[in-house]
């Protein structure tokens, strides 16, 4: 599919699209902000959607030579994949940034509640 034609990147676009409504706004898994967390689960949905057929295997139907299920599948896995990582590396630099400024009283008191 190095090679495709406009017809398979449109449909690839709208798998894509897809995805990422799903994700964005029905199930409401977030990061950034509302456009450029859409932004980047389209493009993350299309290079999942892309993917996809050639990794999960070409079955059920077709349109434009893009099996839709295996292509949805991994526009949803690669999307949820890039969100979650995008949330697990905002947390990480919080937790560091807090750990910087804290001072010795605070860190021995956040231990005391976790305990």
């Amino acid at each position: 599919m190095i090679g495709m034609n406009f017809g398979t990147f449109l449909t690839l676009l709208i798998l894509g699209f897809v995805a990422a409504i799903v994700m964005h706004f029905v199930i409401r898994y977030q990061v950034l902000g509302i456009v450029d967390g859409f932004f980047a689960k389209w493009i993350a949905g299309w290079i999942g959607a892309w993917l996809g057929g050639p990794v999960l295997g070409h079955w059920w139907f077709q349109v434009q030579n893009v099996s839709i299920v295996p292509a949805l599948l991994g526009a949803f896995v690669v999307a949820f994949s890039v969100v979650a990582m995008a949330k697990a590396t905002g947390e990480s630099a919080a937790r560091s940034m807090a750990m910087e400024t804290a001072t010795p009283h605070t860190i021995q008191e956040a231990i005391r509640k976790l305990s």
